[in-house]
């Protein structure tokens, strides 16, 4: 996996102050996985292939080399958490954080949970390669062509901005159990859920970035990963938000100048299981421990060390439960993100 985050003397201080044991999530002594007891993870297709990266470093490590895994499934935010709150997986990845009914199904299903945040995403806008006209869009634009209102009514490029052609515009987007469509309804239309169902949807990422590479007049949305990963067959559309024409980047999310598609990703960790099997624990340890260059190696965005170092001490500190009741954030600065999560476990004195 590479060299591991090493925090800085300063960081270990302030754990050291809030009571944590940096080796209780690690047991590295002896331990036997049970037959037929493969972790099972699904959810995000965004934060699917992180943690399919964390899994292949944490299987390269003695500690990881026996441990067995079911394939990841990407089968989207929403469908992730219904098998989650069943107790059908240890880990559900989620591009959005768990929301009341959801909150709702854990509680009645006696499903307790750590809720992690791993790194931050730029939902991305991108366009056919050979769109020559549209370079930015504004919010109000985006809703004009992405809202249920738009269905069967606004189909061309002229219809969104009176100054470009008059030609036919293909849609296409994540599907309904996606935390993506979710986070990108509310932020763009002010309502969760409220898109157009006259557009090409899927599950799959990959097959929305062939879909938009493929089409001429073609746009959509997904993680920024995905666009880093084919920008040689895409065109990224900057968003005209609080601080102007703002393409997404590593920087532009960062300094909280893309708004307001920028969000953050998590791990959702079942406590009981988390609590009865240590493979469960030292993979999480080990993808907590390394996430830094796990995120970045990805093509998302990671958090500081001491950002990931309070988030470990969610786990020391057993703080368990959602910090956003069921609440889907919009338009708060990755600061205020990260401090609602982990607020629950920091002590005043050490505020960031």
């Amino acid at each position: 996996m590479g060299r591991s985050r090493l925090p800085s003397p300063t960081a270990y201080r302030v754990l050291a102050g809030m009571g944590c044991v940096l080796v209780g999530i690690t047991n590295t002594g002896p331990w036997a996985q049970p037959a037929g007891d493969a972790i099972a993870i699904s959810g995000s297709s965004t934060v699917g292939p992180i943690t399919e990266l964390a899994i292949k470093g944490f299987q390269a490590t003695a500690q990881g080399k026996a441990v067995r895994f079911n394939p990841v499934v990407e089968n989207g935010t929403s469908a992730g958490f219904r098998e989650f709150c069943s107790g059908k997986t240890a880990i559900s990845n989620a591009s959005r954080p768990i929301s009341s009914k959801e909150l709702a199904a854990c509680k009645a299903a006696g499903v307790t949970f750590y809720e992690l945040p791993i790194g931050f995403d730029a939902i991305t806008v991108v366009v056919h390669p050979g769109n020559t006209w549209a370079q930015d869009i504004t919010v109000s634009e985006l809703k004009k062509l992405w809202s249920r209102s738009a269905q069967n009514k606004v189909v061309r490029w002229n219809q969104v901005r009176s100054s470009w052609p008059a030609q036919p515009i293909k849609l296409f987007n994540p599907g309904r159990d996606s935390g993506t469509f979710d986070y990108f309804t509310k932020a763009i239309t002010g309502e969760q859920g409220n898109g157009r169902s006259d557009t090409t949807s899927s599950e799959d990422d990959n097959l929305l970035v062939k879909g938009v590479a493929n089409t001429e007049g073609g746009m959509g949305y997904f993680g920024f990963a995905y666009y880093k990963a084919n920008a040689n067959k895409l065109r990224a559309m900057a968003i005209v938000g609080p601080k102007g024409k703002v393409l997404p980047s590593v920087k532009t999310v960062q300094n909280e100048s893309y708004q307001p598609l920028s969000r953050p990703m998590f791990i959702y960790v079942n406590a009981r299981q988390m609590a009865a099997k240590a493979p469960l624990r030292n993979f999480v340890g080990y993808m907590l421990r390394n996430a830094s260059e796990i995120v970045e190696k990805e093509g998302s965005v990671p958090l500081s060390d001491m950002q990931y170092l309070l988030v470990e001490n969610k786990l020391f500190r057993h703080v368990q439960g959602s910090a956003f009741a069921g609440d889907l954030p919009i338009g708060l600065t990755l600061g205020e993100l990260l401090n609602r999560s982990i607020d629950q476990n920091k002590r005043s004195q050490f505020r960031l």
